[in-house]
């Protein structure tokens, strides 16, 4: 039941953007580092940017394994799960770029996304292979209510308190590799 498209188009695009959830893989080149499998959600933080390309707004937290593996190869996966509706799961292969703020792509694609404390970065993602797959293994699940606890958090550190956050728990990875750079923060 599974199958390879040549592009997002408006079915696949819409899609995508009711989920309330989606996933983001990515690895280090060392065999031996540690591979990362990240949940993201909240309204307005995924957008659809084109056929081949797709988007996301990185909140600020406890680690930076994504930005620093896609600084070192580039390689990510965003995988998308229908827990309600009909069963499907969507993969989204490609190239990841990490934008920070004050970066001119930032300032570009920062008006694709809602307004959130905290941001970190944009991951800004070329798509070379879109699949799905039957999803029938996935359970279906009710989506309640989206958690305020990291906006909350940003709220009340503050810019000056997220960057300092930054500074201490996402200047490199797991495996030693770049994050952030100190003062990213929007």
């Amino acid at each position: 039941m599974s199958r390879v498209y040549e592009e997002i188009d408006d079915r696949l695009a819409a899609f995508l953007l009711r989920q309330p959830v989606f996933f983001v893989s990515t690895a280090p080149l060392a065999a031996d580092g540690h591979i990362n499998l990240s949940p993201k959600g909240l309204t307005g933080t995924f957008s659809v940017l084109g056929p081949r390309r797709v988007a996301y707004l990185d909140l600020t937290g406890s680690g930076v394994e994504t930005i620093a593996h896609l600084r070192e190869n580039g390689r990510i996966v965003v995988m998308v799960c229908a827990f309600q509706g009909p069963p499907r799961i969507l993969r989204l292969h490609g190239r990841g770029t990490p934008h920070l703020p004050g970066s001119r792509r930032f300032e570009e694609l920062r008006p694709c996304f809602a307004e959130a404390p905290g941001v970190r970065s944009i991951i800004d993602i070329e798509v070379t292979r879109i699949a799905d797959s039957c999803g029938f293994g996935v359970p279906r699940m009710q989506f309640v209510d989206e958690r305020p606890d990291l906006g909350r958090w940003a709220d009340r550190k503050g810019p000056e308190g997220v960057a300092a956050y930054q500074a201490e728990k996402n200047r490199v990875s797991l495996d030693g590799l770049p994050g952030v750079p100190a003062q990213s923060v929007e």
